[in-house]
């Protein structure tokens, strides 16, 4: 598989607001503050964009696959609207107890993004607010860098105290916007 400048992106707490209730229609996806375009940046810099997304909502009941085409079709109108893409969108449906082999912190959804793109993610970046997130982007071989928004402070906390491999020195950043900043001078 080639190679590619592929950013993979976790969706809630990174892309949109995160809620301990979860996002469970158009209404409550709500985008933060430049996100949109720091995606669109990412792609003017010649960078694909892929997102996975762990939506454990839809086992749970809390809503449906329309609502959550919904909520990604509101997701890349506004980055089409800023001036860039989504490449694809992988998101597990499963809940934490289904003994699926795609909800993070396992490597399916980016195996999903592989196949999907035909790519090798190896090398990629994963960005993410969760220690999930990154787990899930080391196992496949990417960069993992860690954003302060969603549960990134929590997690930020999380990472002070744990010694698995690939870990150790993960970048942190206040949002999706100085991330990419980053990610454009030093691999763009």
């Amino acid at each position: 598989m080639p190679k590619v400048k592929l950013v993979i992106l976790d969706r809630d707490g990174v892309i949109n607001r995160d809620s301990d209730a979860y996002v469970k229609s158009v209404d409550e996806f709500i985008l933060i503050d430049g996100s949109a375009d720091a995606i669109a940046r990412l792609c003017q810099q010649g960078f694909t964009v892929a997102v996975a997304t762990n939506q454990s909502g839809l086992a749970r009941g809390y809503f449906t696959e329309q609502d959550l085409e919904a909520m990604h079709g509101k997701m890349q109108h506004a980055v089409k609207k800023a001036g860039g893409s989504i490449a694809t969108i992988a998101y597990c449906p499963h809940g934490p107890n289904d003994g699926c082999q795609c909800r993070k912190p396992l490597a399916g959804l980016i195996d999903q993004i592989e196949r999907s793109l035909g790519v090798n993610a190896e090398g990629s970046i994963m960005i993410g607010d969760s220690l999930r997130d990154l787990q899930a982007g080391v196992k496949k071989g990417c960069l993992p860098l860690l954003v302060k928004t969603g549960k990134g402070l929590k997690t930020l906390k999380q990472l002070e105290t744990t010694s698995e491999a690939g870990l150790e020195k993960v970048p942190v950043f206040d949002d999706l916007s100085q991330a990419v900043t980053h990610i454009i001078q030093h691999y763009g």
